[in-house]
Formats: structure tokens, sequence, C-alpha cells
């Protein structure tokens, strides 16, 4: 350490020599010596000294061409500002700069001061400027506020609420880059807006990373109110959940199950999701399977069943009811049944109860209904032996023949309560973005 410390030393002053050997006039040397030219040059140096800020405490003497400068400066810069100001001085052969920085604390915090008061004039100065620009800022402003305010053209330009909502706050916007254009161009300060651009752009970018889901649902939220998937009361299933729309937000779409609940699903996965519209159309078909006898007249099964079904005073005409051959099962054959109701008058669930309650009484009746399972047991060194959970004779069917009850009322009540659920919570909030008579895709 002391050897390193040894050869910095020796170093430093090279180092030193060949800096001012920079700064030294490099000119020709005269032969002659004047006194006169000496002291011409001093006091021309003085001269030039004196008109510049922190060299009043620097001394100048000149002997045979040689300039010695002695004092204090504020800093090193303004110490190095003196052999490149000497050195241009002519009939100057070399430069002693002794010149140091002053340790004096008052004569340091003196010009900070005066920069301090300089500044603060500046700034009185610029008051007037500001509050012009500032005012002008205040009113483009509030003029743009005060047209995004209106109702027109904004409802007229957009399909619903939320659209119109957007155009204001885009205007708002715009209102508010010019009113900032206009502000920093009357103090000549427009260099800072791309600044201000570019730093708004940068923290902009970092948000929407920050927030991407909250953008995706917001932009999905979008998307849905222009294409109106659905209408208020509409049955729908998203993601598995089924229930009544109540409202669509600038979040989440809410349901109403049929258990009474909400069900609020973020617009993205709406969006994203298989939609299932029962409302869209009036008519909607029921499905159900049920199981005849194997040794059965299967063309007479269908046409009873098939008759039964459409003389139901709640089945449509059009579009007909359908009666197949679905499968074969171990102990019967499945007949599937299909038939439509209009669910805005039919509750579709009592519909189909009804159905299959009146279309077995039919099959039963004739005797053609499907029987008990029947399972053989096989038994070592024995016959095998038919087992039936009931003894197979004709007391299964006995009291069939009768005819069954009228089909019960299936009006859909329950559908028209939770209509008036839906209305009572559409009433309390105005956040909606669906509206009735709204063009759907």
């Amino acid at each position: 350490m002391r050897l390193i410390a040894l050869l910095l030393c020796l170093l430093m002053p090279l180092s030193l020599q060949a800096q001012t050997t920079d700064d030294q006039p490099s000119g020709t040397i005269t032969i002659t010596d004047s006194s006169t030219q000496d002291a011409a040059i001093a006091v021309r140096i003085r001269d030039i000294l004196r008109e510049l800020d922190g060299y009043t405490d620097v001394t100048v003497s000149v002997s045979s061409g040689i300039v010695t400068l002695r004092g204090n400066t504020l800093d090193t810069s303004t110490t190095n500002r003196l052999n490149d100001l000497v050195a241009r001085v002519e009939g100057v052969v070399a430069i002693e700069n002794e010149v140091s920085e002053t340790t004096d604390v008052v004569q340091r915090l003196n010009p900070a001061v005066q920069r301090f008061v300089a500044r603060g004039e500046q700034l009185i100065a610029f008051l007037p400027l500001a509050l012009v620009a500032l005012s002008l800022f205040a009113l483009i402003v509030l003029i743009g506020f005060a047209i995004a305010r209106r109702k027109q053209p904004w409802e007229r330009l957009a399909p619903n609420a939320f659209i119109a909502d957007i155009y204001r706050q885009i205007l708002r916007l715009l209102f508010v880059v010019g009113g900032l254009v206009v502000a920093l161009d009357i103090v000549n300060a427009t260099a800072l807006l791309s600044g201000i651009l570019g730093a708004a752009g940068i923290v902009g970018l970092a948000i929407g990373f920050a927030v991407r889901d909250t953008v995706e649902n917001f932009i999905a939220s979008i998307m849905l109110s222009i294409r109106q998937p659905f209408r208020p009361n509409d049955t729908v299933e998203i993601e598995g959940d089924t229930g009544k729309v109540i409202r669509l937000t600038s979040r989440a779409t809410i349901l109403l199950s049929f258990d009474g609940n909400q069900i609020r699903i973020p617009n993205s996965t709406v969006f994203k999701s298989r939609i299932v519209n029962f409302s869209r159309n009036a008519e909607r078909r029921f499905t159900f399977e049920l199981g005849v006898a194997p040794d059965s007249d299967l063309s007479h099964a269908r046409a009873l069943a098939l008759g039964i079904l459409e003389g139901l005073p709640f089945v449509l005409v059009a579009p007909q009811a359908s009666v197949w051959i679905e499968s074969v099962g171990d102990s019967s054959v499945n007949l599937g049944m299909a038939a439509w109701i209009d669910q805005n008058d039919t509750n579709v669930v009592l519909a189909r109860s009804e159905a299959i309650r009146l279309v077995q009484a039919a099959l039963d009746s004739e005797g053609i209904g499907a029987p008990f399972p029947t399972y053989r047991l096989m038994h070592e060194g024995r016959a095998p032996m038919t087992r039936s959970n009931e003894t197979p004779a004709s007391p299964p069917y006995e009291g069939f023949n009768e005819s069954p009850a009228p089909a019960h009322d299936v009006d859909a009540v329950e559908d028209k309560q939770l209509t008036e659920i839906v209305e009572q919570e559409r009433a309390g909030e105005h956040d909606d973005l669906l509206h009735r008579n709204a063009e759907q895709e």
C-alpha cells in the first residue's frame, strides 16, 4: 500500500505538469525583453478579469512575459478558465497559475443567494404570462367538458349510453391535451410536451400490463353493449350458469337464477363463452324417454304416444310433436318423444312433467308399459330359474284401464314471477348497457 501511495505521489506532479504544458502558450518567444510590454500585458489581463465574475480576488504579475496568477476563486472550473483566457493575450510566454479554490463560506454562498434572488425575480416577471396560459388552459378544458355533458349528438351517434360515455371521455381528453398544447406554446415550453406525452405513454403501458384483466373486461363490455346478444329478462345459459338476465354493467353480466340467487359473470368471460339464449324464440322443445314392453306392437306404441302428445292443450301444432325408437334396453324398448310449447305462456318443466305422466298412463292402460326388470339366476346342478321382483301376472296393469286425469295447468306462472323480480332489480340501478329495443346480433 505504501508503494502504491508513493507511485501516486510521483505521478501527480507529472500529470499536473502535462496539463499545465497543454495550457501554455505555443507561440514563438522573442529575444528582446521589455518591461513596458510586461506592464501592458498585466494591465490588459487585469482589465479582462475585472469585467468577469469570480476573479475579484485574483492578482496578476508579469515578468519577462511570464504571467503569475495568485488568489482565490469560487470553484475549480473558474480557476481552469484562467489559463485559456491568459494564453490568448499577446506576448504571454508562460503562465504560473497559483490560484486556488476559496474555502470562505460567505463567498461561496453569495453566488447561490444571488442566483436565487435572480430566479425569484424571473418568476415574478413570468407570473402574468403563466396566469394567461393557465386561464386559457382552464377555458379550453371547461368548453370541452361542457360539450361532453350534452346529450346530443353523443346519444344519437352511439348505440347505447356506455358507448356515448366513452365518446364523451375521448372528447374531454382531446380538449385537455389541446389546452395543454396552447398553454405550453404561450410560455414557449412546447418542448416539454413530447416529454410529458412520452412519460404518459410509458406510465400507460405499465398500468396496462398491471390491469390487463380489467382492460380486457372493459373492452368486452364495449363489444357486448354493441352486439347485445341478450336482452333484459332473457333466459340464458353462460358457462353452465342458467338464469334470467337482470342487467349488463361495465364490469359484469348479472343473472337471476331459478333459485332466486344473483349470479355475476365477468364480461370478459361472457364475451368468450358459449351463450345459449332460450328466450330468443318463443317456441321451445322438450324431450323425454319412456320404455315399452319388448313384445308389444311398437308401431301402435308410437302412434299412441304421438296421439297423446298432439292432444295436449299446451303442445303446439307446428312444429309437430314426434316419437321415435331411441334404444333397446335389457327389459324394454325405449321410445324418444319431443313436443313444442310457447314458453311465453307455458312452463317447460311443468309441460314436460304432464306429458310424461299422461303418456305413461296411456301406455299402461294399453298394457304395453315397460315391465319390471327380470333376472335369471343360475345354480350349479339345477335348472335355470327365472325370478322377478314381482310375480309375472296381470296385477301390475290392473287399474290402468281408467281414463287418466286431464292435463294440469302448466302456465308459466313461475317465469312471470321471476320476471317481476328482474324488473324490481332493474329499477334499483341505472348502470345498464342493455336496451329492450336495441338491435341484436
